[in-house]
């Protein structure tokens, strides 16, 4: 390369950390030994050379690296680095570095690259930290930790004590007592019929005054609540948090293959969320679970220190919620009386969608199984009134919009229920559109799972393939869009003359949960949380792998954001928000949250040609 060619090379490797910190022969001396590289996006990924590993300096474009099984490990930006694992480790290249965006980046060989990590402390230090960090982002997927992505196999029992059905419950216990375990798994035929535990012994056998002779299929659990090896141990704690539960047996294939406690998960977890949420179910009066509720900004914040992902963080504070909810129907039942009939507690919106985060307000209902007569009105007036005030003085503020099991416009029978949600299909008016967009995203927090069923199977009926319903819900969504404007400049909300800044709810994540809710009442699917719906619609092959993950990237970078930022207001004591400002944000961030809404503006482009063009 000639002089001309030299001197930006050079300027841009000077004002480029660590390089800044060389004398500038060592930087020129850099400049003349560095190739440069064009990758065209159309590429695809970065061809690497294994006989010739090279740091890679990102003059302009953008990358995305990740590991061998697709899991994003890191975006690069303008002045970023990619390769220098490979050269500090010594091992083979096993990443793919993606490309996002056309762009130039300086090669710089693995001798030169060398002698400087030898010259320069600085230099040195400088990769050494990045390598570890790399490494520590990648490890966030592996760690044995609550708020990550562990798999429940990490913590089984390898070989699960099985009894057959047809053996006493003496035999059981002696079996039970010599394992030193809590439970047993029973089977039939070689197959997993139930679930024998210490509890169902003195609930079934011994408080019922009967002898150890009885068969262990009397005394048992029938059909338990089961999770795959392949699960994460979250997703244990959520199923033992919602079941009241201790003991999953894990299934693969049909098969029993072993077995995780509660005990287990505390043991391997110190203060986690399933602590809080043992806590939660432990105490015995209002003013103790409010006690108890003050831990949950404290929670939040940990876990955003800890860098969980924000799918993760929603799920542990919805969690967290949902324990709450539930001893709070509890508690009340106790001062009330047995419920004249069956019914389910109902949560909408972020609750439902199991996506919360800080400033989350109440939104459920009601469904009871039949017409209410008078006592069943008094009753569940009283008992709706005293949960949602309950919640309330533990942190999630009343709803706004009046969208609560206290009122009495939400606290319907089963046939109600019905015809609310048919009457909004077939007439989806604007109001109607609304109420969708908020009552679809549907979950029951407590009560008989089959009476909940039976109304998100009747609603899921109606709206499978129902052109114009998700024509008009469609077009609802599209109202709002990405805040990006020309040149890809972002949009700032304003108040009168200030700048609130980007809202990364209403503006980001909400948009993606209008996209996932329409493709998924489409298609029928129970799914309501929205990473779960994205990766559904891949499955059935609804939504392209490409165009699903890209999704569900910007769904979990937009919420990553917003929670983030919010961390980041409350330590500076700020009021907490969903707006982020700009000016606060790395180039490659903004860059990278460019890219995020880019997704979510094509992703709706898409889901108008689909629902709306006959329209």
């Amino acid at each position: 390369m000639n002089a001309s060619e030299l001197q930006p090379v050079v300027q841009f490797l000077q004002g480029l950390v660590p390089f800044d910190t060389l004398p500038e022969d060592v930087v020129v001396r850099c400049a003349k030994a560095v190739t440069v590289g064009y990758y065209s996006k159309a590429s695809g990924y970065v061809n690497f050379d294994a006989n010739s590993p090279k740091l890679y300096m990102v003059r302009s474009g953008a990358f995305e690296v990740r590991d061998p099984e697709g899991v994003l490990v890191d975006r690069v930006g303008e002045g970023e680095f990619f390769g220098f694992s490979t050269l500090l480790s010594g091992e083979k290249v096993v990443n793919k570095v993606a490309i996002l965006e056309d762009g130039l980046v300086y090669h710089l060989p693995q001798s030169l690259f060398d002698h400087l990590r030898s010259e320069s402390r600085n230099f040195d230090k400088f990769f050494t930290r990045a390598f570890a960090k790399r490494l520590r982002h990648e490890a966030r997927f592996k760690a044995k930790d609550l708020t990550t992505t562990s798999r429940i196999s990490t913590l089984m029992s390898s070989a699960p004590i099985v009894i057959d059905a047809h053996a006493s419950v003496t035999q059981a216990a002696l079996l039970m007592r010599n394992s030193r375990v809590s439970s047993l798994l029973v089977m039939d035929n070689h197959k997993l019929v139930g679930i024998l535990t210490d509890k169902d012994l003195r609930n079934r056998v011994l408080a019922a005054g009967l002898d150890g002779h009885i068969a262990v299929h009397q005394a048992m659990t029938v059909s338990p609540i089961s999770i795959s090896s392949n699960a994460l141990i979250f997703e244990a704690m959520l199923l033992m948090s919602e079941h009241n539960i201790h003991h999953l047996p894990i299934i693969d294939q049909d098969k029993a293959i072993g077995m995780v406690t509660s005990t287990d998960i505390l043991r391997g977890q110190g203060s986690q969320p399933l602590l809080l949420i043992g806590e939660i179910e432990r105490q015995q009066d209002l003013a103790s679970l409010i006690s108890v509720s003050k831990q949950i900004p404290l929670l939040l914040q940990n876990l955003i220190s800890a860098d969980a992902r924000a799918e993760e963080i929603g799920r542990v504070l919805t969690s967290v919620t949902d324990a709450l909810t539930r001893r709070l129907i509890v508690l009340n039942q106790q001062l009330l009386g047995e419920p004249p009939m069956a019914f389910c507690w109902l949560a909408f919106g972020s609750q439902g969608r199991q996506d919360q985060a800080a400033c989350s307000d109440q939104d459920n209902g009601l469904l009871v199984a039949e017409e209410m007569d008078d006592f069943a009105k008094g009753y569940f007036d009283a008992l709706t009134h005293a949960v949602c005030a309950g919640l309330d003085q533990c942190g999630y503020e009343f709803c706004p919009g009046n969208i609560m099991a206290q009122n009495p416009q939400w606290r319907m029978s089963l046939k109600q229920w019905q015809q609310v949600f048919e009457k909004w299909v077939i007439t989806p008016e604007p109001k109607a559109l609304l109420h969708a967009s908020i009552f679809f995203d549907m979950r029951s927090v407590y009560g008989p799972q089959t009476l909940f069923d039976a109304l998100q199977d009747k609603v899921l009926a109606q709206t499978r393939d129902n052109d114009i319903f998700l024509a008009g819900m469609t077009g609802n969504s599209l109202v709002e869009s990405p805040p990006l404007g020309f040149f890809r400049k972002f949009v700032l909300e304003r108040d009168g003359s200030e700048v609130k800044g980007i809202d990364l709810k209403h503006k980001g994540n909400a948009l993606i949960n209008d996209i996932a809710r329409v493709y998924a009442l489409s298609a029928g699917i129970k799914e309501v949380n929205t990473a779960k719906r994205i990766r559904a619609l891949m499955d059935a092959d609804i939504l392209n792998r490409k165009d699903a993950l890209n999704l569900a990237d910007a769904h979990e970078f937009i919420a990553h954001m917003r929670l983030s930022n919010q961390g980041y207001q409350h330590n500076l004591g700020l009021e907490v928000s969903n707006y982020l400002l700009p000016a606060h944000l790395s180039s490659l961030v903004r860059h990278q949250l460019r890219d995020a809404f880019k997704v979510v503006h094509e992703a709706q482009a898409g889901m108008k040609m689909k629902f709306m063009r006959s329209f």
